[in-house]
């Protein structure tokens, strides 16, 4: 690594112990990872940690063949499980992750106290724009007013100038969430900058044009790829090469359920502008959408959640956001008065 790197990595460990997740003297953190994520990342956190009067424990595995219960054949359940059970704080960075495993679940069903984060292989330069140099309250006023006003809606539709145009309904007994950076109480975190939603089962309806997802190659390319979206199902792939990629890659899970919606997440992360190819720095695209296919947990969804062999996300970029009737975000640009003076505050005239 580069000085610069060294000092961009030790800045972001301190930023996230001290600031977010606050850790206090005698407070375990536990810091996963496998054979292709940044161990220097790992040994910063663990060094935070220390300096902060807590106790670090790093766990190191190999790196798994798919990411979540599709993982589980590949990992040491049982003793990942009972270490998770205990810690205050769980950094997740495995680069094949954890996240919705079996694993994953259970830490959070045996541990009501965990403070979890999962930021995955995110490089040191994107984890700088995603985690620093933002005011955490004022953004944590930000989300909350969009998370209020989300809860109040019945109908969400989204458009974008790329051909993007769909509605879904909300349920109030699924999960509106955010993030904004605070990680000192119990919480599922994921990098702070957006407002979560899960919507209601089957009511999703239209198209999804994508301008990064998962596991393809669109970004920065002529390459298209586009979901029509019939009841909260993906019915059509279409767009050339890369859409009978994707129809074989759903395909090869043998399982309905990846094809069904998880989630929908508005992105409001201050300092991320443009897209950069990596999804948890992608899919907080200030003004831009996330959406999610796949397993959804039942704390987001009670009771039973959606079992699903994996998960993967999708970005549209500037999009058009309406909670029923009004409009809050327009071709990426926050319109709605109750917002407006917040998001002068983050990210100024925009």
């Amino acid at each position: 690594m580069t000085l610069h790197n060294i000092e961009d990595t030790v800045m972001v460990a301190k930023v996230m112990i001290e600031d977010m997740f606050k850790v206090q003297p005698g407070e375990t953190v536990a810091i996963t990872g496998d054979n292709g994520s940044n161990r220097d990342l790992a040994d910063a956190l663990a060094d935070a940690t220390t300096a902060s009067g807590g106790k670090s424990l790093i766990l190191w595995t190999p790196v798994a063949e798919q990411d979540g219960e599709a993982g589980m054949k590949d990992w040491p359940s049982e003793v990942l499980t009972a270490a998770l059970s205990h810690v205050d704080v769980w950094i997740e960075l495995n680069s094949v992750v954890f996240l919705y495993s079996t694993i994953w679940e259970k830490a959070f069903e045996n541990n009501k106290k965990l403070r979890y984060l999962i930021i995955g292989e995110t490089s040191i330069p994107s984890l700088i724009r995603t985690f620093v140099g933002f005011d955490i309250a004022i953004l944590e006023q930000f989300l909350n007013k969009v998370k209020e006003m989300t809860m109040k809606t019945k109908v969400i539709t989204i458009t974008s100038s790329n051909g993007t145009k769909l509605t879904y309904e909300t349920d109030s007994n699924y999960s509106f969430d955010i993030d904004s950076g605070d990680y000192s109480k119990p919480i599922f975190g994921t990098a702070p900058g957006y407002v979560n939603i899960v919507p209601k089962t089957n009511t999703m309806n239209g198209t999804i044009v994508f301008d990064m997802i998962q596991h393809t190659a669109i970004h920065n390319t002529d390459n298209r790829l586009e979901f029509i979206m019939v009841n909260g199902n993906i019915a059509e792939v279409k767009g050339g090469t890369e859409a009978e990629k994707y129809k074989s890659y759903l395909a090869s899970f043998g399982d309905p359920n990846m094809y069904k919606i998880s989630h929908n997440m508005l992105g409001f992360g201050p300092n991320i502008r443009k897209l950069c190819g990596e999804i948890v720095e992608d899919e907080r695209i200030w003004g831009g959408v996330d959406f999610g296919f796949g397993h959804t947990s039942p704390m987001d969804m009670p009771p039973f959640g959606q079992p699903a062999k994996s998960h993967f996300d999708g970005v549209v970029v500037k999009a058009s956001i309406y909670l029923d009737d009004v409009q809050i975000v327009d071709e990426g640009v926050v319109c709605h008065p109750d917002l407006k003076p917040l998001a002068v505050k983050l990210i100024g005239n925009h």
